[in-house]
């Protein structure tokens, strides 16, 4: 059965398991999520399900405005009122508002894309790989060589559009995710990026491009 790559992300981001672990669980699983999450428990290799599945209430609505022109709102939840006023957890709220004005990204996650939207872009992947194929090779191979490449152009596509899986502001060596799982490990408590609103002066009116992501780049100390 093949096991692909998102599913294994959800399964790592459920339970903190490595990647291999994790593909092992779900190939041993058949593909049923529940089932693997059961599997990594028995080995002992789930190390953050009981925080990821906690319940997060709490937290704080963390807001950025860039010099009167770009505003950010972005809740973020904790399990607690205690969490939310701790430095570390406030630092986090505050790049995610600084990376949401910088990069605008339109989704939280890659779960929040919609189906049809991922879909087309597949598509539209694919057919690129397939043109980049030798002339003379048979279409089922290249189709079958084009599916392979489009696996890491997807999650670039990913990472242009969705906050957790774009590169922190900040620690640009790791994305927004695995900086919350640190947050998570370190905290000891579940924390959740819910949502975020983000506005720019004029958005959707014809004006003058001014480079916004660079300025908030260099507030930031970057």
């Amino acid at each position: 059965m093949e096991i692909k790559a998102a599913q294994v992300k959800e399964l790592r981001d459920m339970t903190g398991a490595g990647m291999m672990d994790a593909k092992k669980a779900l190939m041993e699983a058949e593909g049923n999520m529940d089932k693997a999450i059961d599997i990594l428990r028995e080995k002992g290799e789930a190390k953050s399900l009981k925080k990821g599945n906690r319940i997060a209430a709490e937290g704080m609505i963390g807001s950025y405005v860039h010099q009167g022109r770009i505003g950010v709102l972005v809740e973020v939840n904790s399990e607690t009122d205690f969490v939310a006023k701790n430095a570390d957890f406030q630092e986090f709220v505050k790049y995610l508002c600084m990376q949401v004005a910088s990069m605008n990204p339109k989704y939280v996650s890659r779960n929040d894309v919609p189906e049809e939207d991922v879909a087309h872009e597949k598509e539209i992947l694919i057919q690129q790989a397939m043109n980049e194929s030798p002339a003379n090779m048979p279409e089922d191979k290249k189709k079958f060589v084009a599916e392979k490449k489009v696996e890491g152009r997807m999650n670039k596509f990913f990472e242009e559009i969705c906050l957790m899986d774009m590169k922190h502001i900040l620690q640009t060596d790791k994305t927004v995710e695995q900086v919350r799982q640190e947050l998570v490990a370190k905290i000891g408590e579940n924390i959740v990026v819910r949502r975020f609103v983000r506005y720019e002066v004029g958005e959707g009116l014809e004006k003058r491009e001014d480079n916004f992501a660079e300025e908030v780049a260099k507030q930031a100390g970057l």
